[in-house]
């Protein structure tokens, strides 16, 4: 009787200890991206609370300046018009309505006001998910495995951002004699093209002194990220 007893129990430990051996599901970085603009007097504790993300290693922290708070009196030095239109694709998937700052959206998959540590965490945490494919990049070209593709299918980004902490003087505006320091500014976001679930192989244009590069697998319209890599 009491090998009967031990026998499932032993099968059960082992069951467990199998069950603990398996290989935990791949993870990729969270794309964290900052809608932010220089005219906005709100915008500067989220400016610093996505740098201070910029250093984890799951996160890949980009900052995106909008262009439709230049009427206030401050032209944005680093905003440019395909940023807001990719905020507003955003706003269309997400159900937000109208792009506002500051937005901080995670994976494509949720966004919200990103003014503090806190909130940024939260974000990130609910941005997360696994990879639906692989980026490869070789001899000046990117490669993206086969995987599963959205049925709308999806874009395949390149982001090219600076990754140092650019302190900005403005002089005019809301933020009127401060200087603000900005982190991974976005400079150029180029479409190379579709994916459609099959491995397919893209040229990028030459790299740009001083700029750091991410490849985006996106599901079209603003929506879910569904793999990244820094290059």
């Amino acid at each position: 009787m009491t090998q009967r007893l031990l026998l499932p129990a032993l099968a059960a430990a082992l069951a467990a200890s199998g069950a603990q051996a398996q290989p935990a599901a791949p993870q990729q970085p969270v794309v964290l991206e900052l809608f932010t603009s220089q005219g906005c007097s709100s915008c500067p504790p989220a400016d610093v609370a996505v740098a201070r993300a910029a250093d984890r290693p799951d996160v890949i922290a980009l900052s995106f300046n909008v262009t439709y708070w230049d009427h206030l009196g401050w032209k944005d030095t680093f905003a440019r018009p395909e940023f807001t239109a990719r905020q507003v694709a955003y706003a269309r998937a997400l159900g937000d309505g109208a792009p506002y700052t500051p937005e901080v959206v995670a994976g494509g998959r949720t966004a919200g006001v990103g003014n503090s540590p806190a909130r940024v965490a939260d974000l990130i945490a609910k941005g997360r998910a696994a990879p639906a494919t692989t980026i490869a990049a070789e001899g000046g070209r990117i490669t993206v495995a086969a995987g599963v593709a959205p049925r709308r299918g999806a874009d395949v980004w390149l982001v090219r951002y600076d990754p140092r902490v650019l302190q900005v003087p403005v002089k005019a505006g809301e933020n009127n004699g401060k200087t603000l320091p900005q982190r991974n500014v976005v400079r150029r976001l180029v479409r190379l093209g579709a994916w459609d679930g099959g491995a397919a192989s893209f040229g990028t244009p030459a790299a740009e002194p001083g700029l750091k590069s991410v490849v985006l697998v996106q599901t079209r319209g603003g929506g879910p990220i569904l793999a990244a890599a820094g290059l």
